[in-house]
């Protein structure tokens, strides 16, 4: 996406760092046609080593590593230069360090103390250890009395001379090299502990070539259910960051680990302003509810908006978590999620409890009879195709738990279950089109199917017919099985409200989130300015021009709605990134049928244009365009200073634009709001690789 991003909208080609041991079969094929360059990584090299270790006296010799039955040096079980890694435990990443000197099989040192509560508990035994890995108590100094260390890894040294060298002889020619400061790619819902190599390469480059002229851009690729079929990103561009020259000379004056730390610094502020981090599930659920509950009901927030709001959310809960105001408010929005998934409900859905009963059993009785026409669509397709269907499930399935096996740092694996998924698909699919269309080709040619296909149609056209059809049916099944999931999703509110013994749990839940969207609001806009000085002026849209504000406090517009967006699938903030052309008429005509439905909801086409080419409508509007084209010069991040004024003024004028556009063709109708996805996209999505 990255790749496709830069060269359709900035005209560059970027050169992805990817892992040694990724590169084999089609992958190692695909890499090579993009040029890729491939990194051996140590941890990808970690094997476990025999017996286990400790640390003798971690107070006044916390370098020295004491093995009970170990071999080092022996047999391949580490080497000088190569690293030691912990095991993770309790959900935490075990900590590595380079090895500095191997004294004997039993006994070596690192180049620096390991740090850090669990470190220090893993190998000392001990459980009076604070956060900072010091000894609550001071007399004690020693590993716990009978402990037998724990086990570990080692991994041999790995040169990366040939790799700075591919790199700065990119970077020196013009080139443009993209890579994964974290070291992989991973599912957490925060930021991983940058690797230096970034600082490397940037200052070795520079070094070499002072007058290349290299910047660095921080890119935040942020995912909304990135394991399931066509899901969406936000790819967010940074402001570009140039290197001081002092840090350079300082590189090159040896005083590498000062230089390499002062830019990683640096490198680290510039992700956080792309990114949106929080310090665990728990924090990020209570992140994504606050949006919705701080969202006014019925406006759509383009992606992009979407994901600058849950930053903002995420540092003001940083800062304010303590205080006691925040702590009433999280505690009411966590019981009320609670009584969300006790019915099985969506916060969107909960709007539903507004229509009234006659419209409710109508709209119920016409989405039922679209879903069982939807279902003879997709019926073909799901009987014909489902050994791919399987095959992918069980495949991803399978690859996750063996990459979770082998991580330290991956929680569920999703980016793993993503790219098998779509790897045996296309590796699976052509063989079970050309094993359809052999079968048809057979049997044409045994009785040309019944005579329905005449005798001069040649074989190798009845094989290409079929073979296209088979596509053409697969196609239509996903198309068709994506609006229906929709609208069976959309059913289950509606029986509730028709329902007399939940009828009343809906009404309550929906006066209940009236109540905590005012205490929501009312606490952030008290809490705001405290955050935000410019609190009122860092409005992505200003309250007064009658559309959603990032500070949606604002009242709601009388005026009529943007038209709805049939937008790129890779969006991305970037100088005017958010600005995309109207719906057009023919989209717009077959939205009328939808007038009576709630604002978040329409099933009223199957595609809009030609053979079901974009997304279904509830999911494929709330996109945010990159289309609008953008030079690298013009990257810009919300997040610093004047980024705020510029894009609101460019998001004011692009609103502007389409509703001159919308009043133009006089045309009423309905804004559709926040899809099923939308609404709760980020309620299972971990939040970016980086």
């Amino acid at each position: 996406m990255l790749q496709r991003t830069l060269r359709q909208e900035a005209g560059r080609r970027v050169s992805l760092l990817i892992a040694q041991k990724s590169v084999h079969g089609f992958i190692g094929w695909g890499s090579r046609q993009v040029g890729s360059v491939p990194v051996g990584r140590a941890q990808d090299a970690a094997k476990p080593a025999t017996g286990t270790i400790y640390l003798p006296d971690p107070v006044n010799s916390p370098t020295l590593i004491r093995g009970v039955g170990t071999k080092f040096g022996e047999g391949g079980e580490g080497e000088e230069g190569g690293m030691v890694f912990l095991p993770s435990t309790k959900g935490k990443t075990g900590a590595s360090v380079d090895i500095a000197k191997i004294l004997g099989p039993e006994e070596l040192r690192v180049k620096r103390p390991f740090k850090g509560k669990l470190s220090i508990e893993q190998l000392t035994g001990r459980d009076d250890v604070d956060n900072d890995g010091n000894f609550k108590n001071p007399d004690v100094k020693g590993c716990k009395e009978g402990f037998g260390g724990t086990k570990f890894k080692l991994a041999p040294h790995i040169d990366q001379t040939k790799v700075y060298e591919a790199v700065f002889a990119r970077l020196r020619s013009g080139g443009c090299v993209g890579i994964f400061p974290e070291g992989g790619s991973h599912d957490r819902t925060e930021l991983l502990p940058l690797k230096a190599g970034v600082a490397i390469m940037a200052l070795g480059a520079l070094a070499e070539s002072p007058g290349c002229g290299l910047k660095i851009v921080p890119v935040g690729m942020n995912y909304f259910h990135p394991h399931k079929f066509r899901s969406r990103a936000v790819v967010e561009f940074g402001a570009p960051v140039e290197i001081p020259p002092k840090l350079v000379e300082m590189y090159k004056n040896n005083q590498r680990r000062e230089a390499i730390g002062q830019l990683l610094d640096t490198v680290w502020q510039a992700l956080s302003s792309v990114t949106v981090s929080t310090p665990d599930y728990d924090s990020l659920m209570l992140i994504q509810a606050a949006r919705r509950l701080y969202k006014p009901t019925g406006k759509k927030l383009p992606l992009p908006v979407v994901v600058e709001l849950n930053r903002r959310l995420a540092l003001g809960y940083e800062k304010f978590k303590d205080d006691p105001r925040i702590g009433g408010i999280m505690g009411a929005v966590k019981n009320y999620n609670k009584q969300l998934r006790y019915l099985n409900l969506r916060d969107h859905q909960v709007q539903y409890a507004k229509m009234s009963i006659p419209k409710v059993i109508i709209t119920l009785l016409y989405r039922v009879v679209k879903l069982a026409l939807l279902l003879t669509g997709v019926l073909p397709g799901l009987v014909l195709f489902s050994p791919v269907f399987i095959a992918t499930k069980i495949i991803s399935r399978k690859k996750a738990k063996e990459a979770l096996a082998g991580s330290v740092v991956k929680i569920k694996g999703k980016d793993v279950m993503a790219t098998w998924k779509m790897l045996v698909a296309i590796g699976l699919a052509p063989t079970v089109y050309t094993f359809y269309s052999i079968i048809v080709t057979i049997k044409a040619y045994q009785d040309r199917w019944w005579g329905m296909i005449p005798e001069w149609a040649p074989l190798w056209v009845v094989y290409c017919a079929a073979y296209a059809t088979m596509i053409a049916i697969t196609f239509a099944a996903l198309r068709f099985g994506e609006v229906g999931m929709d609208i069976f999703k959309s059913l289950r509110p509606l029986v509730l409200c028709i329902n007399p013994s939940s009828s009343y749990s809906i009404h309550q839940l929906r006066s209940r989130r009236e109540e905590l969207s005012k205490q929501v609001t009312d606490l952030i806009n008290t809490l705001g300015p405290e955050l935000f000085p410019d609190f009122e002026k860092i409005r992505l849209v200003r309250p007064d021009e009658g559309t959603t504000a990032v500070s949606p406090a604002s009242p709601t517009s009388s005026r009529p709605p943007p038209p709805p967006r049939r937008d790129s699938e890779v969006s991305s903030v970037a100088g005017s990134g958010i600005e995309s052309p109207p719906a057009p008429l023919s989209r717009r005509s077959t939205m009328q049928s939808s007038r009576a439905l709630p604002r978040n909801e329409s099933f009223s086409d199957i595609g809009g244009v030609g053979m079901f080419s974009t997304r279904p409508p509830s999911r494929s509007r709330s996109r945010s365009s990159s289309s609008g084209g953008f030079p690298i010069s013009g990257f810009t991040t919300l997040d610093k200073e004047g980024g705020f004024d510029e894009a609101s003024r460019r998001i004011r004028e692009a609103m502007k634009q389409r509703r001159k556009k919308s009043d133009k063709l006089s045309m009423d109708i309905t804004n559709a709001s926040d899809s099923d996805e939308e609404e709760e996209e980020y309620d299972e999505a971990r939040k970016k690789n980086v």
